[in-house]
């Protein structure tokens, strides 16, 4: 089992940046795609950015693209989301997910393990 552990959400005005955490422990994920999603109230969770583990790969939701930044720290264990420019429509609840197939970068039905979730608040 890999256990995932999001933090750094929280409040901030539109225009302002956040950048979220991604603890990861327990069977190791150096072998692993991570992504972010997010789901808002009444909506269908929605993929953010992906990567490998071992770097690259990277992929973003074009909503995003130039904005948000997907990175890790092998020596934290750690994956973040740089999130700049933020807009009232960035308000969710993102996850951390971890996969072990490589080649399904956007469906969250290939995601087997998931953070609890932190949330974004963005205000105009």
């Amino acid at each position: 089992q890999v256990q995932l552990v999001e933090s750094g959400g929280g409040l901030v005005q539109a225009g302002g940046s956040l950048r979220l955490s991604c603890a990861a422990s327990g069977r190791t994920v150096t072998s692993y795609r991570m992504a972010w999603f997010r789901q808002a109230p009444g909506n269908e969770r929605e993929f953010v950015a992906t990567m490998l583990w071992s770097g690259g790969s990277t992929d973003y939701v074009e909503a995003v693209k130039g904005r948000f930044t997907i990175s890790r720290d092998a020596a934290k264990n750690t994956v973040y989301l740089q999130m700049n420019s933020l807009k009232p429509e960035d308000t969710a609840v993102y996850y951390c997910a971890a996969s072990s197939n490589w080649s399904i970068l956007r469906s969250n039905s290939a995601y087997k393990y998931w953070g609890q979730g932190t949330q974004v608040t963005v205000s105009s």
